[in-house]
C-alpha cells in the first residue's frame, strides 16, 4: 500500500490578498460619496446664490452673485478633498490616517463655508456699488437661493467619505502593495540561460550587459 503525502495546495494570490467584504463595501461607498460630493459642490458653487436690485440713475438694475463670488472656500476645499480621496490609496498606515482626516476636514470646512455664505450680502453690496458708482450703495430686495444648501449637502458627502476612510481605510488596498500584504519578499527573476552555440543568444546576453563567456 502506497503512502500519500499531504502537500498543501497553494492558494491563488487573489485569495491571499483579498480585501474583506466590509472593506470593499466601505471603499466603494467612500469613492462614490467623495466623487459625487465634490461634483455637487463644484457645480452648485457656480450657480446664483443671491440676487437683488441696485439703484442706478433713478432706476433699478438686477444684481446677482454666484457661489464663487460669495465665497471661494467650498470650491477650493472640494478640490482638496477630491485630491485627498485618491491620495488615500497612495499612502499607508499613519499617512493614510492623515489624508483621511484631511478629506473629512475638507468636507466639514466646505459645508460650513456654504452655510455661512447662504446669508451673506457683502458680495451683492459690492456689486451694487460697482454698478452704481457709489461706494455707499447697498443692494435692495435681497433674496437667497437654495444653492448654498445644495453646496453644503455635497460637502457633507465629502465629509462622510472622509469618515469612512478613517474608520475602514486600514482594510483598503494601496497602490504598489501587490506583494506587501503577506510581508514576503519578491522572488528574484531568474536570468535567461545563454546557449554559447546560438549567436542570437550571445547578442541578447551582451545587450543585457552580461558576459556570455562566463561559466554558469
Amino acid at each position: 500500500m502506497g503512502y500519500v503525502s499531504a502537500v498543501p495546495v497553494p492558494q491563488p494570490r487573489a485569495a491571499r490578498v483579498a480585501v474583506p467584504t466590509g472593506g470593499r463595501r466601505s471603499l466603494a461607498a467612500a469613492l462614490l460619496l467623495g466623487a459625487l460630493g465634490a461634483t455637487v459642490v463644484l457645480l452648485s458653487a457656480g450657480q446664483i446664490w443671491a440676487e437683488g436690485t441696485a439703484s442706478v440713475g433713478g432706476g433699478t438694475v438686477p444684481v446677482r452673485a454666484d457661489g464663487g463670488t460669495v465665497t471661494g472656500v467650498p470650491t477650493a476645499l472640494a478640490i482638496v478633498g477630491l485630491a485627498a480621496l485618491f491620495a488615500v490609496f497612495a499612502v499607508r498606515r499613519t499617512g493614510r490616517t492623515l489624508v483621511s482626516a484631511l478629506l473629512a476636514l475638507s468636507g466639514a470646512g466646505a459645508a460650513l463655508a456654504a452655510v455661512l455664505g447662504a446669508s451673506d450680502r457683502s458680495a451683492l453690496d459690492e456689486e451694487a456699488a460697482r454698478i452704481s458708482g457709489d461706494t455707499a450703495a447697498a443692494v435692495a430686495g435681497l433674496t437667497h437661493t437654495a444653492w448654498p444648501y445644495v453646496t453644503a449637502a455635497g460637502a457633507v458627502l465629502i465629509l462622510l467619505a472622509g469618515l469612512l476612510a478613517l474608520r475602514f481605510g486600514r482594510n483598503w488596498p494601496a497602490m504598489g502593495g501587490r506583494y506587501e500584504r503577506s510581508g514576503a519578499p519578491r522572488a528574484a527573476r531568474k536570468a535567461p540561460t545563454t546557449d554559447p552555440d546560438r549567436p542570437e543568444d550571445l547578442w541578447k546576453a551582451l545587450d543585457r550587459g552580461e558576459d556570455p563567456t562566463r561559466a554558469a
